[in-house]
């Protein structure tokens, strides 16, 4: 995913989180925050409770990737923070695939 997308500032973070609305399953949570921008913007939240870097790293990636495959079919202008929760570290791609897509429709981000 190219840098321009990522969602670096933690002050960002923390207003998404705060005064975004939000949407959870057991994998992941998905909080979304209007950024008045022409792109959306994407943040990674993964906790040590997931594991060692490695795990955490490997959620990180997949989530990176799974945003970039579908990234073409979001609208622009929103902030997007997605918190991986402790069953993500167990959960194979296909998987977290299926759950991240399912939280991006109840938010009305994919077509």
């Amino acid at each position: 995913m190219n840098r321009r997308y990522r969602l670096r500032e933690p002050e960002r973070f923390r207003e998404a989180r705060r005064a975004g609305k939000s949407w959870t399953n057991p994998l992941l949570v998905l909080c979304v925050l209007p950024n008045g921008l022409n792109q959306c913007r994407f943040g990674f939240s993964v906790s040590r409770r997931l594991g060692n870097a490695v795990r955490r790293n490997r959620v990180r990636r997949r989530l990176r990737e799974i945003i970039r495959l579908h990234m073409a079919a979001m609208g622009p202008g929103w902030d997007v923070v997605m918190i991986a929760r402790p069953p993500a570290s167990q959960a194979d791609f296909i998987t977290l695939e299926t759950a991240c897509l399912a939280l991006l429709r109840r938010a009305s981000l994919l077509s």
